[in-house]
């Protein structure tokens, strides 16, 4: 049971800062963009760098959104040789829209600048309040408790249940391109620790994601999802599937402007 719950908790905070769009005729290609194409066919993570600071979205993601979020496929990759706890119940969810509400705002770029240069805006996911939105919409608000993000370290967060059991989700390491001015496309790596249900269950996560903005359209911004999830090096059948996805998870999301401002407010800070 603790590993069923690990999966899913796993899956729904991942989706606070990812959606995946496979593009044809991409202005530029890359790493990323070849990753798309290759789909499902993941047999590694991405190449990636160390993450420093918060990821820096594009303009026209600033504001506050109503987002639909559909999944519409799941793939076992090494099934049976080893299952992914809680795939068969995330089955269920296949074709099931979810509706959340999430927010990007502008605010003063964190990275190291010379002291005679002014720091630039830059937008930026609103992490607490984003995964709060969708650890409730996905478990509910009887379950959901807090959602804190370290103010020192924005890659990193805890989302506390009712019952005390906590993930633990910290970004190493993330990747991203920019074909042109409406594309943009990114990979983050997750790695995440649930706590109070026995052993602590450790897992990494990828989050590979292509944003398309469509203005003059509805929804103007138009997504799908990619989850891929990995054993950590601890786990005893790490050794049968090595850096391969145990599980594959492909949503569609969809955009709109709106938003709540009668959502509960999100911890945004915290000690250790």
């Amino acid at each position: 049971m603790a590993k069923s719950w690990a999966r899913r908790a796993g899956n729904f905070v991942a989706i606070a800062t990812i959606l995946w769009l496979s593009f044809t005729g991409m202005a530029m290609a890359g790493p990323l963009s070849d990753r798309m194409a290759n789909y499902p066919n993941w047999t590694n993570p991405p190449k990636t760098q160390k993450a420093y600071g918060d990821l820096a979205y594009p303009d026209w993601f600033q504001g506050d959104w109503q987002a639909t979020c559909t999944l519409v496929e799941a793939i076992a990759p090494q099934a049976p040789e080893v299952n992914s706890p809680g795939f068969e119940g995330n089955l269920t969810m296949i074709d099931k829209p979810v509706d959340f509400d999430v927010r990007f705002i502008a605010r003063r770029s964190q990275q190291r600048r010379a002291p005679a240069l002014a720091a630039p805006t830059e937008v930026v996911s609103d992490r607490a309040y984003n995964a709060l939105n969708i650890a409730k919409a996905y478990l509910g608000d009887e379950l959901v408790s807090t959602v804190e993000v370290d103010a020192k370290n924005p890659n990193r967060q805890i989302t506390t249940l009712r019952d005390s059991r906590q993930l633990v989700s910290v970004i190493p390491a993330r990747a991203t391109e920019q074909p042109d001015g409406d594309d943009f496309i990114t990979s983050e790596i997750f790695q995440q620790v649930f706590r109070g249900s026995g052993n602590p269950y450790l897992n990494q996560v990828e989050t590979t994601t292509a944003y398309h903005s469509q203005p003059e359209q509805d929804p103007p911004i138009l997504a799908d999802q990619v989850t891929a999830v990995y054993l950590s090096p601890k786990d005893d059948d790490y050794f049968k599937v090595g850096n391969r996805p145990i599980a594959i998870y492909k949503y569609c999301l969809e955009l709109r402007p709106g938003g709540s401002a009668d959502l509960p407010k999100p911890r945004t800070n915290f000690a250790g």
